[in-house]
């Protein structure tokens, strides 16, 4: 039994794993969901929240973030990330990370 606290994501209807449409990145050992700015992860009969400190790459898309590329920008940590389909992307070297 483990005596670590964790935070509850009270009230979470949507069932995260393969297929679900959230991005995952590994962490601490298991793998979150990046959703709505922050990682969940499904723990027993409940999702945990953590914060999103990690560095998730978005999935493939067909087109290159900038300027003129029609999503919204964002300033957010010190650069510009764009909303896509409900995310945050970021272009960084040769991918784009989501945020």
């Amino acid at each position: 039994m483990s005596t670590a606290t964790h935070k509850v994501h009270d009230g979470h209807v949507h069932v995260h794993g393969e297929g679900c449409g959230h991005a995952t990145a590994m962490h601490d050992g298991h793998v979150d969901f990046l959703h709505d700015g922050h990682l969940h992860h499904v723990h027993e009969d409940h999702v945990d929240e953590h914060d999103a400190d990690v560095h998730v790459v978005a999935e493939a898309h067909d087109h290159a973030h900038g300027p003129d590329c029609g999503h919204e920008p964002v300033e957010h940590d010190g650069h510009v990330d764009y909303l896509h389909d409900g995310h945050r992307h970021a272009p960084h070297e040769d991918h784009v990370d989501e945020h």
